[in-house]
């Protein structure tokens, strides 16, 4: 079974591609949704964030989400002290994961990684699918335009990303058009 990282923008469709490509019969993982459930105040991983970023963070009794990228986007550092801690602890769920999954009845298997080239983990991928579309329609889907540019300035180039993927979509037209691309890039994605 191949192993697939989707990446790309903030609201280039990296979901509606997993979506998509569960329908073609991929286990899909969600590196965002592994760092909510690691992001528990009973866990060893939700006592270091708290420990590096105060007991602001925590909301009714729980690490919020929220507090973190208030945080952390307005201090560099602090950014990278959590990624520290994050990015090695999803990249062990992901491969815990695939290594559970590998000999099963899925076609691949594909985890979405926001961040994979920043956090080094393309290699781990037999293949990387970069997700792009116009900036101006990830910015009218993105709920927040301040947050928007907040979070681009912390991530690498667009172009730098797209240039280092095995393969590109554009998500800048209709679902049809990118289901159409995903069919077409299915049997490379199954090595034939």
């Amino acid at each position: 079974m191949r192993k697939v990282a989707v990446t790309g923008g903030l609201a280039s469709g990296k979901t509606t591609v997993c979506h998509l490509l569960k329908e073609q019969g991929a286990y899909v993982v969600d590196a965002d949704a592994l760092v909510h459930s690691l992001l528990v105040l009973e866990s060893t991983i939700g006592q270091q964030v708290v420990n590096l970023l105060g007991s602001g963070i925590i909301v009714n009794h729980q690490i919020d989400r929220k507090k973190i990228s208030d945080v952390v986007f307005s201090n560099p550092e602090k950014l990278k002290k959590l990624e520290a801690i994050l990015h090695p602890a999803v990249r062990r769920e992901i491969n815990r994961l695939f290594e559970a999954v590998k000999e099963g009845s899925y076609r691949f298997f594909v985890a979405e990684v926001p961040l994979l080239y920043e956090a080094g983990m393309e290699t781990d991928f037999d293949a990387t699918i970069f997700v792009t579309c116009d900036e101006l329609l990830a910015r009218s889907r993105y709920p927040n335009p301040q947050e928007f540019d907040r979070r681009s300035r912390h991530l690498l180039p667009l172009s730098m990303k797209s240039s280092r993927a095995t393969y590109t979509l554009s998500n800048s037209g209709d679902r049809a058009a990118l289901q159409k691309q995903i069919e077409n890039l299915i049997p490379k994605l199954e090595g034939e």
